[in-house]
């Protein structure tokens, strides 16, 4: 009888979410959306680079450095100029973001081995971005360096450092950022699709139904709870596919310890969903309680900055948080094959979240129905 009751629960939510149209189509169609626009969006990479050079030398190793900053494909165009403030001008109205002052010995000095005069000048306000540019501008200054002929007779004394990225040999951003959007947009559809159920039930008046009806509460949450995942799980094996057919991300781990660790990750987000939506009265509520929550999520996650990064006194609040886990796991399997012990060391936090925030749940929605 039990598992009558629970199974036209489930189908019953199926069909709410399902035999809309627009439902459907904002159920799919958005999330396949946001993966390939974020996925080429959302690039670590600096490129089509404007610089600004204003060269003071007139020798021959000057000019070269000018030719090897054009030859370049990070950078797109190179505005030349003799005047400082025109320098100033350039960076204050973001023409553009770095600019290049060669001093007037630039070519006797670096011929003779001596140390020779270059200021990169950076615009402040794209701090990373410039950053980054400085990074590509020095390097191509010290393998000019290294080719005169006082390079050349020191380059026996030096010490050479060839440097080898794991994981990721060619530092393609797609392979790190695809993995993480396949959690992010997993959290933002199982977040909302969960929090618009029980105030769902509100505003078109079948809470009451449910009330009156012989399904216990646990049988409540339970039939609330598996819809969601099992949605979550059909983007997460369509962002899977899209992330290996599609833009080529390497799938070097276990499926299985995915799969696995996603039931754990999806049962905590959805208990988050039922909590948020036994504490709201409309679906509006609804929708900005998930808001509110997946906004520090995604910034306190580890998805764009590191977590060791941030204040001591914030580090702790990202325990709580879902996503941080998920994103080790999905990272970890795409790209060098996590082991099962780490999988499971981050799977246990999701065992608590989701069984902190489903109990919460659960106390909250039977202190409704009461």
């Amino acid at each position: 009888m039990w598992w009558t009751r629970l199974k036209a629960l489930i189908v019953k939510e199926l069909l709410a979410v399902l035999r809309d149209p627009k439902g459907r189509a904002i159920l799919i169609g958005p999330p396949i959306l946001q993966l390939l626009v974020f996925s080429y969006a959302a690039t670590l990479e600096v490129t089509n680079v404007d610089v600004m050079v204003l060269n003071r030398d007139n020798g021959h190793w000057g000019q070269e450095l000018v030719e090897r900053i054009d030859g370049s494909q990070t950078f797109r165009s190179i505005a030349f100029t003799d005047d400082q403030n025109e320098v100033r001008d350039a960076i204050d109205r973001q023409r553009t973001i770095a600019a290049l002052e060669i001093g007037p010995t630039f070519s006797r000095d670096i011929e003779a081995g001596r140390p020779a005069e270059v200021q990169i000048i950076l615009d402040g306000r794209r701090s990373n971005a410039s950053q980054i540019v400085s990074g590509y501008l020095g390097r191509i200054v010290g393998t000019l360096a290294a080719d005169t002929p006082a390079g050349q007779r020191m380059a026996p004394e030096t010490i050479g450092v060839v440097a080898r990225n794991w994981f990721n040999p060619n530092l393609t951003y797609q392979w790190f950022m695809v993995p993480n959007l396949v959690a992010s947009i997993a959290l933002l559809i199982g977040l909302i699709v969960t929090a618009l159920s029980i105030a769902r039930e509100r505003e078109l008046g079948t809470f009451d139904q449910l009330m009156v009806s012989p399904l216990r509460t646990h049988e409540i949450l339970i039939g609330k709870l598996i819809p969601p995942m099992m949605i979550g799980l059909f983007h997460i094996t369509v962002y899977i596919l899209a992330a290996v057919f599609i833009f080529g991300v390497p799938l070097r781990g276990s499926l299985f310890l995915l799969y696995g660790s996603a039931v754990f990750y999806l049962a905590a987000v959805v208990g988050l969903g039922l909590f948020i939506s036994a504490m709201s009265m409309t679906q509006q509520q609804a929708i900005l309680g998930a808001f509110l929550f997946m906004v520090p999520a995604m910034l306190l996650s580890g998805f764009a900055t590191p977590i060791e990064n941030m204040p001591a006194w914030l580090q702790p609040v990202t325990l709580v948080n879902p996503l941080r886990y998920f994103l080790v796991i999905v990272k970890g399997v795409f790209l060098k094959d996590i082991p099962l012990a780490e999988v499971v060391r981050q799977t246990i936090p999701l065992c608590v979240i989701a069984l902190v925030t489903l109990s919460a749940a659960s106390w909250l929605f039977r202190r409704r129905l009461e």
